[in-house]
């Protein structure tokens, strides 16, 4: 039986589009979520999509954390469905209390559109089984309030636990996507909740799943197909 996998869209949700493509390239079927829907029509997992949902008023992620399919999500989050939140989904997912800290504008002040090399730190999460711990990726950046915060004992409680799953790869010239880019505090650009089964990042692997589209790299492709292991093998 072929995996379902949901990707919600909210108001002004950029990213549900090459979302589903990816959950296709990897072989799973993809499944178009509502915001104002609570039925996830029975999917097995979930993405929340990057994008400015509700133009980002208020806090980005703020107002999207109430839409009615969030009240589901929560729900079956917490009851271990895989869930995938990208850049303004990371925001959602951060609103929402099912990862901790929050996101705060870049610290330069200006919207930031680049690709951005990342090291895994986690690959036993549900949706980074594919990867290998140490691993260094490349993966598409754009944000406006990507800047990744937390008070220090949630910090510490992140790394104690392998909570934190990717972070931004200091070192070499920024030009050439090394660099933290966004001020996040101690280079994170991906966390887990304590399960594993929720994981958020800014950057953008929708982007990097096929040679002639995006980034030209299939880097973003094993988060997809490491959801569909985790499934078969559940």
């Amino acid at each position: 039986m072929t995996a379902r996998i949901g990707v919600v869209t909210f108001p002004g949700s950029l990213d549900d589009r090459d979302t589903q493509r990816a959950i296709k390239l990897a072989g799973a079927e993809p499944v178009a979520l509502w915001h104002k829907d609570k039925d996830l029509k029975q999917v097995d997992a979930v993405v929340l999509p990057g994008g400015f949902s509700y133009g980002d008023y208020l806090r980005a992620g703020a107002i999207s954390r109430f839409s009615p399919v969030m009240a589901t999500v929560i729900e079956q989050a917490k009851s271990g469905m895989p869930v995938l939140g990208i850049c303004n989904g990371f925001q959602i997912l951060t609103e929402a209390h099912l990862l901790p800290g929050g996101m705060l504008g870049n610290d330069h002040l200006h919207f930031i559109c680049r690709d951005q090399k990342l090291k895994v730190e986690n690959a036993e999460t549900a949706w980074t089984l594919d990867y290998e711990s140490g691993q260094e990726i490349n993966i598409p950046l754009k944000n406006m309030d990507g800047r990744y915060v937390a008070d220090e004992r949630t910090l510490d409680m992140l790394e104690a636990e392998g909570r934190v799953v990717f972070r931004y790869v200091t070192g070499g010239e920024f030009a050439d996507g090394f660099g933290n880019p966004n001020g996040s505090l101690r280079d994170i650009a991906g966390i887990s909740n304590e399960a594993g089964n929720v994981v958020g990042l800014m950057p953008h692997p929708e982007h990097a799943v096929e040679p002639l589209v995006g980034s030209g790299r299939t880097d973003g492709l094993p988060f997809f197909t490491s959801i569909l292991k985790k499934l078969v093998n559940a």
